[in-house]
C-alpha cells in the first residue's frame, strides 16, 4: 500500500482513530500534493480531507472523514448547536402561527377578543375609580371635622389625624392602582398589535375575505 513510514505502531494507532478501518476495504484519496493514494487501510496522508471507502469492485460504498482536530469538532458542533437552535426557533413560529390561526380565523374574532380583554381592565379602573370618589367624600367629612382644630391642629384627636393619613393613603394606592391597569392596557393593545402583524399575511396565505379584515377604532381600544 501506498503510505507514507510512519511506523507499525504509529500508523495502527493513527488508523484505529478513524471511522470505518476495516481490513477487507479500499480506500482511495488524493493528498496535499495532489498524489493519488489507495489502500487496504484509512490512508494517513490524507487524515484532513475525504477518502472513498471502494468494494471489491470499484464502486464506492462510502466517503470517510476528513478526521476532525479538537478544534475543528468544536467548531463544527457549534455551527450544528445553532443550525438546531434556528431550526427549533422556526417550528416554534410556526407552531404558534397555526394556534394564532387556529384561535381567530379571521380581523372580527381578534378584534373582539381584544375588546373584550380591554373591557375588563376598563371595569376593573372603573371600580378603583369609584373607590377614589369615595375616598374624596371621605376626607372632605374628615377635612370638616378638622376645621374645629384649624387654629391648633395639634389639637385634633389622634384618631382623626390617622383616619385622615389613612385617607390619603388609600388615595394613593388607588391612583397607583388605576396608573398600573392603564399600563396594562397598553401591554394588551401591544400584545394584540404583535399578534394582529403576524396574523395578516396569515390570513392573506390562508385566502380569509378581505372584506372580514376590518379596522379598528382607536378609541374602541386604546
Amino acid at each position: 500500500m501506498k503510505v507514507g513510514f510512519l511506523g507499525v505502531g504509529g500508523l495502527l494507532i493513527a488508523t484505529a482513530a478513524l471511522p470505518g478501518f476495516a481490513q477487507d476495504s479500499i480506500y482511495a484519496c488524493t493528498d496535499a500534493s495532489g498524489r493519488r493514494i489507495t489502500s487496504d487501510r484509512p490512508i494517513i496522508q490524507c487524515i484532513d480531507r475525504e477518502q472513498r471507502e471502494l468494494n471489491p469492485s470499484g464502486t464506492v460504498k462510502r466517503t470517510v472523514g476528513p478526521s476532525l482536530t479538537a478544534q475543528e469538532r468544536a467548531a463544527k458542533e457549534e455551527v450544528e448547536r445553532r443550525e438546531a437552535e434556528e431550526t427549533a426557533r422556526i417550528a416554534e413560529e410556526r407552531r404558534r402561527d397555526r394556534a394564532l390561526l387556529s384561535r381567530y380565523k379571521n380581523r372580527d374574532a381578534h378584534d373582539e377578543e381584544r375588546g373584550q380583554a380591554l373591557l375588563q381592565v376598563d371595569a376593573v379602573i372603573g371600580a378603583a375609580k369609584k373607590r377614589v370618589t369615595e375616598l374624596a367624600a371621605d376626607r372632605k367629612q374628615l377635612d370638616q371635622e378638622m376645621e374645629f382644630y384649624a387654629k391648633d391642629p395639634k389639637r385634633a384627636p389622634a384618631s382623626l389625624r390617622r383616619q385622615i393619613t389613612g385617607n390619603e393613603q388609600s388615595i394613593a394606592l388607588q391612583q397607583r392602582f388605576i396608573a398600573d391597569q392603564q399600563g396594562e392596557k397598553q401591554r394588551i393593545n401591544e400584545r394584540f398589535d404583535e399578534e394582529l402583524a403576524r396574523l395578516t399575511p396569515l390570513w392573506t396565505a390562508a385566502g380569509v375575505p378581505s372584506g372580514r379584515v376590518k379596522p379598528v377604532s382607536p378609541s374602541a381600544t386604546r
